[in-house]
């Protein structure tokens, strides 16, 4: 249950409904999960942790975010419609996240604070399998709203926030770090041959998911993620994947 906001929670706030205006980013191919209820919260661009009722306080603001998002799209969360779905104080999430940015950056970081790896499977292609078929289910169109999937909208709120953008980037680089043993063990089974470029590979097995069904919105294909793993297992087998030796100086 959410208490009541405390008297120190009754201060001044921004007139405008909390949404900072911001530079629309490049956008990065990314998913991510809905925000954990540990981890750090957001307050003048610095990340604290946080526990007991702030912890709770974060758990319930940063589900509302999602929430607000997926029913009614980004032009409709602001901080003062989060703070009413999460039945808190307005001035508490202004003052902790300040505005629209920060709340998508924290709701991103949350995401990534977590203790998700890739799957082991015995083979790269059934890993990448496995990759393809979490990025499918997150993307998969059909979700009720304007917002899409928590997934869907929060790529598109990265075109709008730099905040959420950068958030969204240091989402993926971790996911990508997490998901590098999926390439050496590849490489020690003899799979693939030595020196791939982990990052390039993943992207290549990944990108078609994308494609389809966040930019093209194509009808759902249950057989693209295996497809598209296999697209990229067998690439990376014939070695396109792998990194060219340093060019040895000219005699």
């Amino acid at each position: 249950m959410m208490t009541k906001p405390a008297a120190s929670d009754l201060s001044d706030h921004p007139a405008d409904g909390g949404r900072a205006a911001s530079p629309a980013p490049a956008a990065p191919g990314a998913s991510a999960g809905t925000a954990g209820t540990a981890g750090t919260a957001v307050t003048a661009g610095t990340r604290r942790r946080t526990g007991g009722r702030s912890a709770r306080v974060r758990a319930q603001v940063l589900a509302a975010v999602g929430e607000v998002l997926v029913a009614a799209g980004y032009d409709a969360l602001t901080v003062d419609a989060v703070a009413e779905r999460a039945g808190v104080h307005r001035t508490t999430v202004y003052r902790r996240w300040r505005d629209v940015g920060g709340l998508l950056a924290d709701v991103l970081d949350a995401a990534a604070d977590d203790t998700w790896e890739p799957a082991d499977t015995g083979s790269l292609e059934d890993d990448l399998t496995a990759l393809n078929q979490e990025v499918y289910d997150a993307l998969h169109p059909g979700h009720p709203g304007p917002g899409g999937s928590l997934t869907t909208a929060l790529i598109a709120a990265s075109f709008r926030s730099a905040e959420a953008a950068g958030a969204l980037t240091r989402f993926w680089e971790g996911r990508y770090a997490r998901c590098a043993p999926v390439v050496a063990r590849a490489v020690d089974r003899g799979e693939v041959p030595p020196g791939p470029d982990a990052r390039a590979l993943l992207v290549a097995a990944t990108a078609p998911l994308y494609q389809e069904l966040l930019l093209l919105r194509a009808a759902p294909d249950p057989a693209l993620p295996r497809r598209a793993a296999g697209a990229a297992r067998a690439a990376a087998a014939a070695g396109v994947f792998t990194r060219a030796p340093d060019a040895r100086p000219a005699a």
